[in-house]
């Protein structure tokens, strides 16, 4: 008996709206990143993307536990000398949340060029609406 590779023409792709509103940053970003990978589905294939896309709103309203917002810091470098930026998530997650979502997903799929590919499934919105009603998602519970 063969395996069953999946080919990318024949995967369908659902839209899937998920409400972070109460939800742990981590958990939640989990959640997504399989859903965008496709490791729900019974077709799952490793080097195929596979996955649907996700639509996050409320995400203003995620939380952190413990005392992350502060003392994790959030560093971005900006390319030039003694240029690395730190600011607490408590002040990152105040300034943009959808930022601090959008990098958590991003760092729980492959980085390769799969996972350029599969993170661009994602939108992330800091309030309750979102502009993709046309594409009728359905609602994720996590």
């Amino acid at each position: 008996m063969r395996s069953y590779m999946a080919k990318p023409s024949e995967v369908e792709r659902k839209w899937y709206v998920i409400d972070a509103e109460g939800k742990t940053l981590g958990r939640l970003a989990t959640e997504v990143a399989n859903l965008l990978r496709g490791k729900h589905k019974p077709i799952y294939t490793p080097h195929i993307d596979t996955g649907d896309h996700v639509i996050i709103v409320n995400c203003a309203k995620v939380v952190l536990t413990g005392k992350k917002l502060d003392t994790k810091m959030h560093r971005h470098h900006t390319g030039y000398s003694g240029g690395l930026k730190e600011i607490t998530y408590r002040e990152f997650m105040s300034k943009t949340p959808e930022q601090a979502v959008y990098l958590a997903v991003k760092g729980m799929v492959p980085k390769n060029r799969l996972g350029r590919q599969i993170i661009k499934k994602l939108r992330v919105y800091a309030g309750p609406e979102h502009e993709h009603q046309a594409q009728m998602p359905e609602v994720y519970e996590v």
